[in-house]
């Protein structure tokens, strides 16, 4: 059938405040892709209020496009549960079979199905479905109703062809002809017939939306560590905030006799102090007991030493005030405070405020291995052998989880040999969390990588991503075990590493979902460059000419090519090829990922 625009609506009040938390939505994303391959998905996230959950779905139902809406939350019976009555005054026609079905189906899978009390109908043009809230009830609901929608959508459109074909092959009065053409854009079983990749193509949003719907982020950073509080006070004891000297403020200006030295570090001194005397003092020392404010020694003179060389007498120039330049007990932090103003998962800032309090914590990282698959590789530092090539993938991969903060644990070097593959997968995922493969994930007859991991009982969740380079790129999980597997050209290793399985790692660690991806830019193209059939990531470097920046194209982008991350600062988002739209031209403005933190290189 013709392409399908699909819109999922989660109405949730925590997941509007935190869309890390919605796990439904990109469930419902998931399935629709991996059912309908000519779909297309749009997404919201609006709160459990009435009037923006109405003005959403107006918003889709009138782009006349949108085939299909799903709502996942709000159809309980909690006061704030509110979804089937915005939904109902917008539908011409109610649809209280489909209904019935989905609750028939959910019944038997549970009795709590009875307290869902979504609805379905039709406005305008497209079919509006009511899911519950829990990522298991639209899998379910999704299920029960999949092979329904495309018949559905054909009545809502009045095409009576495909309908009255619909209604042969039902009666079995159609006789259906064997098709020997497969278009090599679709998917297919991937046996010796068919020989297309059974893994529907996903969308990159698509993909992460999974990504972070499955791995699990620790929580051990949310109750361990952002909830901690001060065990101590910061500053400890009233602290010198200048060079200078400690003094009472009652003492007024003048001449003053230095009777002793307080450095950083020392103990405070309970030794009596009159108004025409002072310590001269460090930054960050603790003022004297008797002591009430620090005067700076730009505004003093030295006027004598005693016979030892150290200061005896000073001229204060400004008059003293109380508290002036003292940094008081607990003004940076005081006993129970929360020692995290906000959560922000850098190990340096996390290490960094907990050793300001005296707390030592060994923080605990997701643990990372790497695996190259290929008969054909030689480890560098070996001797070339004729039909061996190098691997780089390997060395690539440690390096950027280096660079990005991550440990590789370990890695493997694996023949294309399915006993070895799945024998090394047991052996790693017995001590790691995530395993990074680069190669074997196509369509040639020693790609062992899928098999391997439907063998062993990992879901693939995505065998195939509409981008280049990086088409054939792998997620896989069981439990709490994850797989990437990247495809095997460098290129393409490196850019689905930053695309998917960094996120994925960071996510792990406990980071902020909107802090997980590569941070983004705009870029003005400095050429012209054609656009591929598939949305492309082409390294590119970054000039600064008068605070534009400009990104121009490192050379040859084939996807074999490693020197083409040589000098890339960023990786440039450019859209599919269309009918309306074949280049993208010199001057005009796209996102870009940042891939390093120094991402200019060269200022004009």
């Amino acid at each position: 059938m013709d392409p399908i625009t699909f819109g999922v609506l989660t109405i949730s009040d925590t997941c509007y405040n935190d869309r890390s938390k919605d796990r439904s939505g990109p469930r419902l994303v998931s399935q629709i892709m991996q059912t309908f391959r000519n779909a297309q998905v749009i997404t919201s996230v609006v709160p459990d209020e009435k009037h923006l959950i109405q003005s959403e779905l107006r918003q889709w139902i009138d782009r006349k496009d949108v085939g299909v809406i799903f709502t996942t939350g709000g159809t309980g019976l909690a006061p704030r549960d509110v979804t089937p009555e915005a939904t109902k005054p917008l539908l011409d026609k109610e649809c209280p079979q489909l209904m019935m079905a989905i609750a028939l189906a959910s019944l038997k899978k549970t009795a709590f199905a009875a307290l869902s009390r979504g609805i379905c109908g039709i406005a305008g043009d497209t079919l509006i479905m009511n899911f519950p809230g829990s990522e298991k009830a639209v899998a379910e609901c999704f299920g029960t109703v999949k092979d329904l929608l495309p018949h559905a959508l054909h009545l809502i459109n009045d095409d009576l062809a495909l309908v009255q074909r619909t209604h042969a092959q039902v009666q079995g009065t159609e006789t259906v002809q064997a098709q020997i053409h497969v278009c090599p854009h679709k998917t297919g079983s991937g046996d010796g017939r068919d020989r297309n990749s059974p893994f529907p193509m996903l969308p990159v949003a698509a993909v992460l939306d999974i990504i972070f719907g499955v791995v699990h982020r620790r929580s051990s950073l949310d109750d361990d560590i952002w909830k901690t509080t001060s065990p101590v006070n910061i500053p400890p004891f009233r602290a010198s905030i200048k060079d200078g000297y400690a003094m009472k403020s009652t003492g007024f200006s003048g001449s003053k006799r230095v009777v002793g030295f307080i450095a950083a570090g020392d103990a405070p001194s309970a030794q009596p102090l009159e108004e025409d005397e002072c310590f001269k003092i460090n930054t960050g020392a603790p003022l004297p007991d008797q002591a009430d404010c620090v005067v700076q020694v730009e505004d003093t003179l030295l006027v004598s030493r005693d016979k030892n060389g150290d200061e005896s007498l000073v001229e204060i120039m400004v008059e003293p005030q109380a508290e002036l330049d003292v940094r008081p007990i607990g003004h940076d932090l005081r006993v129970n405070d929360a020692i995290f103003p906000t959560a922000d998962a850098s190990s340096v800032v996390i290490q960094s405020l907990l050793a300001s309090v005296g707390i030592s914590k060994r923080l605990s990282r997701p643990k990372v291995a790497v695996i190259s698959t290929g008969s054909e590789l030689l480890a560098p530092g070996e001797q070339p052998v004729p039909g061996k090539v190098y691997d780089s993938n390997a060395t690539m991969l440690e390096e950027l989880l280096l660079y990005f903060g991550f440990d590789c644990v370990r890695t493997v070097v694996v023949s294309d040999n399915l006993a070895d593959t799945k024998a090394s997968l047991v052996t790693l995922f017995e001590k790691v969390e995530f395993v990074i493969s680069t190669g074997g994930v196509s369509m040639g007859d020693k790609d062992f990588i899928k098999t391997a991991l439907e063998e062993l009982q990992f879901k693939i969740h995505c065998g195939r991503v509409n981008m280049k380079p990086g088409k054939p790129m792998t997620f896989a999980s069981k439990d709490n075990m994850y797989f990437f597997g990247l495809p095997g050209n460098p290129v393409s290793a490196f850019v689905t590493f930053h695309l998917f399985a960094l996120p994925a790692i960071r996510w792990s660690a406990g980071w902020e979902r909107t802090k997980c991806s590569l941070a983004t830019i705009q870029v003005k193209l400095s050429q012209d460059l054609s656009l591929d059939q598939r949305p492309e990531y082409v390294r590119a470097s970054v000039t600064s000419k008068n605070g534009q920046l400009y990104a121009s194209v490192n050379g040859n982008q084939i996807s074999s090519r490693l020197q083409s991350i040589a000098g890339a600062d960023v990786l440039v988002h450019l859209p599919a090829r269309s009918s309306e739209c074949c280049k993208a031209s010199a001057g005009e403005s796209y996102t870009a990922s940042v891939l390093r933190y120094d991402f200019i290189s060269k200022y004009e």
